[in-house]
């Protein structure tokens, strides 16, 4: 999956309507394979994302968790820790 679509589900504070919306986008993105679509696909790339967001926003709010919230910012500091450890193993020079 697309590391920059993230879990919607079961954070305090809950998702934003931006971040309900920026994750649709990234999806619409990747299925569409265009990052800006042309003139003749504007329409229904548009449509899509709004749909997408739509289902989303549904989904996002119809599940049920079977534990508390996560705290979102205790989550985004572990998000930015994993991305530095990977950063660090990938960085040129390394000796595998």
């Amino acid at each position: 999956m697309c590391r920059s679509i993230r879990t919607l589900h079961n954070f305090a504070p809950p998702a934003t309507e931006a971040e309900v919306r920026a994750a649709s986008l990234q999806y619409v993105r990747k299925i569409s394979g265009f990052t800006r679509p042309s003139r003749a696909n504007v329409a229904a790339f548009d449509e899509a994302v709004e749909e997408v967001t739509r289902a989303t926003r549904r989904l996002v709010d119809q599940l049920v968790a079977g534990s508390p919230p996560r705290p979102r910012e205790q989550e985004a500091a572990k998000a930015r820790e994993r991305g530095q450890r990977r950063r660090a193993r990938d960085a040129p020079g390394d000796a595998r």
